[in-house]
């Protein structure tokens, strides 16, 4: 039986091994073959697979949403509902950044408070505390 193993399909991939591992658990990976010592062979549609995965995940779609990415790129005319997809996540995305806006926001109003030296109390700490 050929093919190589985990920690090869790691290295080629930056895919950490027991990420790999959960993929396969999840059926986001198919399980590959083992070799008659137990051990996992990977073929290059491994490869091909978790760089797929992991450009996904780089730009931050969830994990559900990669799989679905994956069942339409064998499917022809699937640019539609991959771009649906995409916008989805493109607005949440947007809405997390406003989110984030508004905590740096409050945290810059927060340090301000923190900003004499020689208080005895803490502005942060007191608005930290207050319920």
């Amino acid at each position: 039986m050929t093919g190589f193993r985990i920690g090869r399909l790691s290295e080629e991939t930056g895919v950490h091994i027991e990420t790999i591992r959960y993929y396969e658990k999840i059926g986001l990976v198919p399980k590959p073959p083992r070799s008659d010592g137990g051990r996992r062979l990977y073929d290059g549609g491994a490869i091909q697979r978790l760089r797929f995965i992991r450009r996904a995940r780089d730009l931050g779609f969830p994990l559900d949403d990669v799989r679905s990415l994956m069942g339409l790129a064998t499917e022809p005319g699937c640019c539609a509902d991959a771009f649906e997809i995409a916008e989805r996540h493109r607005s949440d995305v947007r809405n997390r950044i406003a989110d984030l806006r508004r905590l740096e926001r409050r945290l810059a109003e927060l340090t301000k408070a923190c900003q004499s030296d020689g208080d005895l109390e803490c502005g942060l700490i007191d608005a930290l505390s207050r319920s």
